[in-house]
């Protein structure tokens, strides 16, 4: 996941998601730096960034990658994650709910306008 602010993105899936950070990886001809974040089932994000990259606007019906989804393990967990990111200034998207094909999540707009749903 390429971001403009690789500290403010590590920084929010160590908070939010309890995820654990390896050290920063910087190439030194290119610019290029990331972080390896991983989450407690052991599935991994890697965060990048280069010193130049364009930024369009991410718009919610579009070809491509449209959300990162993370399981949180419960329904209270997805219910209280949800309210901490509203109470804390992030957009939610869509409130908790079972969905027809047997889910049940939410949708927040995260780190720099990025769609993530919260699942069990």
């Amino acid at each position: 996941m390429y971001v403009k602010n690789l500290e403010a993105a590590r920084d929010f899936f160590v908070r939010y998601f309890e995820a654990k950070s390896s050290d920063r990886y910087r190439n030194p001809l290119t610019g290029f730096s990331s972080y390896f974040v991983t989450f407690d089932d052991g599935s991994k994000l890697e965060l990048m960034n280069r010193p130049v990259m364009s930024d369009d606007k991410k718009k919610p019906n579009r070809t491509g990658y449209a959300h990162l989804s993370i399981s949180v393990g419960s329904k209270e967990k997805v219910d209280d994650l949800t309210e901490r990111f509203s109470t804390e200034g992030y957009h939610v998207e869509c409130e908790p709910r079972a969905t027809g094909d047997g889910f049940y999540e939410s949708c927040i707009k995260g780190i720099e306008d990025n769609l993530i749903e919260i699942t069990i």
